[in-house]
């Protein structure tokens, strides 16, 4: 560093905060000390800065599924976010979540040296008996139920459901029924319970759910089984892969969407749009839980008192999936 100074003509303590990106440097000068920084091959030993700063500038991430589209986005959010405040990523799969798995990702990202832990599991409530989190790395959990005891970060999943359900009711559908997630998702159980909530509020009818598994196929399956229900003119299904499943079962019977049946997925997936007919989706930001996950575990790190992240909202995006029923 002091031959950097020396090259580009500063002091020491210029060329640290560029280094380390804290306090002000201004333009011409920043320049300066990088050029200088490249002409010298000078590289910032990081373990070094660690034992400094009591950093290593590096978050851990334990995710489960990599199919999924939100999962997918929320990691991307989280890359993001974490390379815009100067931290690199540590990124752990696992299996499952079942306890023993989450814990031998911990110790693994013990062992790389990690500031803070984000955990993305779709579990519909890990048993924290069987989880043990290291005391001293702050966690922070997505779309998981963990309660008070770390900060949680997620989409409004319960508001979204709704307005799916009340659109379709809305447009005059005696019920809507429904194909669920996975049984222990977290993301699922909250909008099965969303869905009937709002057609009991309503006074209406709750048939019995069809389970899926996120995928289209699975979708199918269950659009197959409704599509032997001459009552059924509506169809909420919990992610856009799911609807698309139940649109072909429709369709392939001679059943129009959505002048015989009206169906809603969720997700955004960008080529929902794209269908025929396009299909009308509750739309989630997984870009913004991911840099609420980021912000979260950064302020724990801080020791920032924490604050109730609030649940990030959706958005119905009404397309041609979805019309009034057909007057019989």
């Amino acid at each position: 560093m002091e031959d950097v100074a020396r090259e580009a003509g500063v002091s020491g303590q210029t060329v640290s905060r560029v280094v380390n990106a804290r306090g002000y440097v201004g333009a011409a000068t920043r320049e300066r000390v990088e050029a200088a920084m490249n002409s010298l091959g000078y590289r910032p030993n990081s373990a070094a800065r660690a034992l400094r700063s009591g950093r290593f500038r590096t978050i851990g991430v334990v995710m489960f599924s990599f199919s999924s589209y939100g999962n997918q986005r929320t990691l991307d959010a989280i890359a993001v976010r974490a390379a815009q405040l100067g931290y690199a990523l540590t990124l752990i799969p696992v299996e499952s979540s079942a306890g023993e798995t989450v814990a031998g990702a911990f110790r693994r990202l013990e062992e790389h040296a990690v500031d803070g832990i984000i955990i993305v599991i779709e579990a519909h409530q890990l048993d924290e008996a069987d989880i043990e989190i290291p005391d001293a790395l702050p966690v922070v959990f997505v779309d998981s139920n963990r309660g008070d005891t770390h900060p949680f970060v997620d989409t409004d999943q319960a508001q979204g459901a709704r307005l799916a359900t009340e659109h379709l009711l809305g447009l005059g559908h005696d019920t809507v029924w429904h194909v669920t997630g996975p049984a222990r998702s977290y993301s699922a159980e909250r909008r099965r319970e969303a869905w009937q909530q709002t057609l009991e509020q309503h006074g209406r009818d709750v048939p019995a759910p069809l389970s899926g598994d996120w995928t289209a196929a699975s979708g199918y399956a269950a659009g197959v089984e409704l599509r032997e229900i001459d009552e059924v003119t509506a169809v909420f299904a919990a992610n856009d892969q799911m609807a698309i499943g139940v649109l072909r079962a429709f369709r392939e019977v001679g059943r129009d969407v959505p002048e015989d049946v009206s169906i809603v997925g969720f997700d955004g997936l960008p080529d929902a749009a794209q269908l025929w007919p396009p299909l009308t989706t509750v739309q989630q930001h997984p870009e913004r839980v991911g840099a609420l996950a980021v912000d979260a575990l950064l302020a724990e790190l801080d020791g920032v008192e924490r604050q109730q992240t609030p649940l990030v909202a959706t958005e119905l995006i009404v397309r041609e999936s979805t019309a009034a029923p057909r007057k019989r």
